[in-house]
């Protein structure tokens, strides 16, 4: 009898835990966020691939094909557009990992695609603050001979090649720590940190640090001091150049801070806040903040390249000599717009505002 009853007790203690275990499984559950993915990503993210493709495209042909024009802010361009291209080639994996919730690409497309998304990533971030240092030192230390001196595209080209070692760098551990699994719920291609370690709230801090700290710090010491040196030129153009400047400075700040703030709570909920609400809550925000962040790549053309003069008539010079039919009677009307414009207006600085911007 007694041992009737000890094994009925136990088998109410199994039931128990295994009841515990299973609700705690549901409560964990994210079929519903993961069913919101499979078609809101895979059309968000083509969207932003499409367009984004485009344009930088269209700005690293440009470059290309007019490269012996080149100069240092056109360094720049090249390898902005270059990083957000790598950053968009991993969109449609990614794209087809939420529409079908497996990753069918192996290993090595799992490290891959995550180099490309981390490269890109950092790479444009890096970029853009190189770009912000050259404009900074052009307009404000204009007179420093050592500066002028030193700056040129071969220079620019050089310091390029270790802005692209900086974010190989910062890239790795994420590349590193990702892996091709087969789960429970099939395969997947996600970051596993070793256990017992430091590496994912190391991430967490990293991507705030080096994706929204130091880049807006960056923009916000560059751009104030910038500003006043250029309302005291005399030109038409100034106002122009602030209101781009402003323009700069909030895209970056609107489609970047939700993502970075996301992140932060990411970093909470590992380290202390780690429950189910916080999960399934995160993981439908982080949808749509990687969505509006992912559309800055889409920007970028538009707000360093295409605000140019210089590099709007080449665009519509390559244009025209792709698509003649097309863009023939738009080039005449467009060129023949801009000699009367240059023709009201003579320059008056040195320095113009659509070099530097």
């Amino acid at each position: 009898m007694a041992m009737a009853v000890s094994n009925h007790t136990t088998l109410d203690y199994s039931a128990y835990y295994d009841l515990v275990d299973t609700e705690k499984h549901q409560s964990c559950n994210i079929i519903s966020v993961r069913n919101f993915s499979r078609v809101f990503l895979p059309t968000l993210y083509s969207i932003v691939f499409i367009v984004g493709f485009i344009g930088n495209s269209l700005v690293l042909c440009v470059l290309v094909k007019f490269h012996n024009r080149a100069n240092v802010t056109d360094v720049g361009l090249f390898n902005l557009a270059l990083s957000d291209l790598l950053f968009l080639l991993s969109l449609p994996f990614w794209a087809h990992y939420a529409a079908t919730t497996q990753w069918t690409f192996g290993g090595f497309m799992c490290h891959a695609v995550t180099a490309f998304y981390m490269l890109g990533f950092y790479g444009s971030i890096f970029f853009m603050i190189l770009m912000t240092v050259d404009r900074y030192a052009v307009i404000v230390h204009a007179q420093t001979s050592l500066f002028s001196k030193h700056r040129s595209v071969k220079s620019a080209s050089v310091i390029a090649g270790f802005m692209w070692v900086i974010s190989l760098g910062a890239s790795l551990p994420t590349i590193i720590f990702s892996e091709a699994k087969n789960a429970s719920e099939g395969w997947t291609c996600k970051q596993e940190y070793p256990l017992d370690t430091a590496w994912q709230s190391v991430s967490y801090i990293e991507l705030n640090i080096l994706g929204l700290i130091i880049p807006l710090l960056t923009f916000v010491f560059c751009y104030s001091r910038i500003i006043p040196i250029l309302m005291t030129m005399k030109t038409q153009k100034k106002h122009k150049a602030v209101r781009l400047i402003l323009v700069l400075v909030s895209v970056f700040f609107l489609f970047w801070t939700p993502y970075n703030i996301v992140i932060f709570l990411k970093f909470l909920h590992h380290k202390y806040l780690n429950t189910c609400q916080w999960h399934r809550d995160l993981t439908m925000a982080m949808q749509w903040v990687e969505t509006i962040a992912y559309c800055h790549c889409c920007l970028n053309p538009i707000i360093y390249a295409f605000v140019g003069q210089r590099f709007r008539r080449l665009v519509i010079k390559i244009l025209k000599e792709w698509f003649p039919v097309c863009f023939g009677r738009c080039t005449t009307l467009v060129n023949d717009f801009s000699e009367r414009r240059s023709s009201m207006h003579s320059r008056s600085s040195e320095i113009s505002t659509t070099k530097i911007l």
